[in-house]
């Protein structure tokens, strides 16, 4: 199954790499019921995209929190790389997030962002509801990273549970 909007969201039980305890956990998309979800997926660990944004995630995370979301991040490299790479760049020293570790694959090919001939994960991120429905989804090419605030702005509109028009923010009239 492919996770597609306004459909259950693939379920998944993986390790991860837990930066605030500095210790590997199992995580479940059950754990979550009752909250948002954001779950981004980036291509690889010890590269230039993507730690810019693990931190900008990072960076926001408080205002996920303020907006009962959860976040998570996951790419196909084990839980010791993401230890690793948590411990060699001081960029990621304060990660707040679990790190999913994705190693057979299988978390990438049921979101639909598996590029399978490099082995690793296009950006993809999506927001899944309290009842674990994906509710909006978006992939970027690797090369591009993502907006943070356009995150934040499309979860506000998803919350107000109303339609909203183009380039809505939070705050203002909806339909």
């Amino acid at each position: 199954m492919t996770a597609q909007v306004m459909q259950p969201a693939p379920d998944f039980a993986l390790q991860g790499y837990d930066r605030t305890s500095d210790s590997f956990k199992d995580y479940k998309l059950e754990d979550f019921k009752g909250k948002w979800v954001c779950l981004f997926f980036y291509p690889l660990d010890f590269t230039f995209v993507c730690p810019t944004e693990l931190v900008a995630f990072n960076d926001a995370l408080g205002q996920f929190e303020e907006r009962n979301c959860q976040v998570l991040t996951a790419s196909t490299d084990s839980k010791y790389s993401h230890k690793g790479w948590c411990d060699a760049d001081p960029q990621l020293a304060d990660l707040k997030y679990p790190m999913l570790a994705d190693g057979t694959h299988k978390l990438s090919s049921d979101y639909g962002v598996l590029k399978e001939e490099l082995g690793i994960s296009l950006r993809g991120i999506f927001l899944i509801d309290p009842e674990g429905v994906c509710q909006w989804l978006a992939i970027h090419p690797l090369s591009v990273g993502r907006n943070v605030e356009e995150v934040l702005r499309v979860l506000d509109a998803l919350q107000t549970g109303e339609n909203v028009p183009c380039n809505w923010k939070k705050g203002e009239k909806t339909l």
